[in-house]
């Protein structure tokens, strides 16, 4: 089935991963119009399969990336002071123990992270004796010397949504599971067609933005684009999940003899959070999964530093995603830059295509930035950079314990440890999806670990949820929580939902 009306739009942006939410963000914000497609999940592929940090990237000093570290170390606390209920300060422990660098190294390139982007509310770089200090409880005997460093942590998927919600409030129409069938040059602009439900629709655009992540190259192929000397290095990351390694709010950054890292993270409460790997992707991009070889990696790496070793058996969940990372011709796919390259297209003439070519989630919201600096001279009336600052839904508080506090006190009816999941998941509009309710009973149907079908409801009007998966793996992760068969009554729900509609 075919509309015949073409809709008419400044920007197209194909992609609903970080960097595609986080244009459309800006994109709006400055008052152009703007229609975001993404043909799965907003956060479907690699913006929800990243290890969920806000941080400079202490290893990436060591191929001397000056400028995309220091982007990144400003970033980082302002990313923080815009969404502070889903990003938050996280204590880093480095054991020298097994460090194939030397102390002084390392101690310089944490001198370099500490002043390199104007820390301000972040903790200095300390050292500590691990067979001494708590820290090092849960380590195996003899640890050492340690050195303690502070970065954030980020709900990865949820940013995504944020800023698609942000987006939307400020007239951009994001669109998932909508696919990009076609476009080609017309005129001045682009002549588009898209697809939603086996419905296709025309639409007209100034402008195309492809930050479609690991299919950048693709999306260039099919809109009949010639290869040039941009390219994409694909690159797995795999992380597994286990019953909790040790007690204490810290992370650990742990140095294997391959001089690769691997990060052990508090995860969901009663879990740790082990990764990644960096392999090659050769393979067209793909939803991929954790290879045999890449879990026993990790595992070996806890063996080499905690008491408790893991086993594969030991994995209560796993996830990868496909890095579409810039090539730069790196020997190794660990020293492949992070660093995100733009490729305006828009010459002679031509009507403008943007490529987003690499980048990791720190630095989101400069990328965005950077693209609309490109496609200024198309858009003279666009207003100017505003973003820096400007707070995310739901992070418009000062203190996550104070805001807390306030829920529990307003609503004495709800469990404590609800109100405080909510609050970290959705902030000041937390009191928007509970609306009246005063007691659990008034959420609606108990789908187990807390959820509620009053939080779907919200999920769904306000964050395009649309399947269990969507709700329990990305939205949130209570599907680490949850019973075995609530993802069947979700989905249940939900069909209901629908046909009430």
């Amino acid at each position: 089935m075919a509309s015949d009306q073409a809709e008419t739009v400044d920007l197209l942006i194909v992609g609903g991963g970080i960097n595609g939410a986080g244009i459309a963000r800006d994109a709006a914000g400055r008052g152009l119009s703007v229609l975001l497609v993404e043909r799965d999940d907003l956060a479907g592929h690699t913006s929800s399969a990243s290890t969920k940090l806000i941080h400079g990237g202490l290893r990436y000093l060591e191929y001397g990336e000056f400028r995309l570290v220091r982007e990144a170390l400003i970033e980082r606390e302002r990313l923080w002071g815009m969404a502070p209920h889903i990003i938050w300060p996280l204590e880093f422990v480095l054991p020298q123990a097994h460090s194939p660098r030397p102390a002084w190294m390392v101690r310089l390139g944490l001198f370099l992270y500490d002043h390199l982007g104007g820390r301000r509310k972040l903790p200095a770089t300390r050292a500590v004796d691990l067979d001494r200090d708590a820290m090092g409880d849960g380590l195996r005997p003899d640890a050492g010397r340690a050195f303690v460093y502070s970065d954030c942590w980020v709900e990865d998927s949820r940013l995504v949504a944020l800023n698609a919600a942000d987006a939307a409030a400020r007239g951009a129409d994001i669109r998932t599971r909508t696919s990009l069938v076609r476009a080609a040059r017309a005129g001045a602009g682009w002549a588009a067609e898209i697809e939603q439900g086996g419905v296709r629709r025309r639409v007209e655009a100034r402008a195309i933005v492809n930050a479609a992540g690991p299919w950048v190259v693709d999306l260039l192929g099919r809109l009949g684009q010639a290869p040039n000397e941009r390219g994409v290095r694909l690159v797995k990351g795999s992380h597994i999940v286990v019953p909790k390694l040790y007690e204490g709010a810290h992370a650990f950054l742990l140095q294997n003899p391959d001089k690769r890292v691997v990060f052990a993270i508090p995860y969901e409460g009663d879990y740790t959070l082990v990764g990644t790997t960096d392999e090659p992707w050769d393979a067209a991009p793909a939803r991929p999964e954790i290879s045999a070889d890449e879990t026993a990696y990790l595992c070996a790496t806890i063996a080499r530093y905690f008491a408790r070793p893991i086993t594969p058996a030991q994995v209560v969940w796993s996830y990868a995603g496909i890095r579409p990372l810039y090539d730069d011709h790196a020997a190794s796919a660990s020293a492949v830059t992070r660093d995100y390259v733009l490729d305006l297209d828009a010459g002679a003439g031509r009507a403008p295509l943007l490529s987003i070519f690499g980048g990791k989630i720190t630095t989101f919201r400069k990328l965005a930035e950077h693209a609309l600096a490109e496609l200024a001279p198309f858009f003279p009336e666009a207003g100017p950079a505003w973003t820096a600052g400007a707070v995310l839904p739901g992070g418009d508080f000062d203190d996550f314990e104070r805001l807390v506090a306030a829920l529990v006190a307003e609503r004495p009816g709800l469990p404590p440890a609800l109100l405080r999941r909510l609050a970290r998941a959705y902030g000041t509009r937390t009191r928007q999806l509970l609306g009246a309710a005063a007691g659990p009973e008034a959420l609606g149907e108990d789908f187990g670990g807390g959820l509620y079908a009053a939080e779907i409801d919200y999920l769904v009007a306000e964050e395009w949820a649309r399947t269990a998966e969507d709700i329990l793996w990305r939205r949130s992760k209570l599907g680490l929580h949850v019973p075995a068969d609530a993802a069947a009554r979700i989905e249940a729900y939900l069909a209901r939902r629908r046909a009430a509609a």
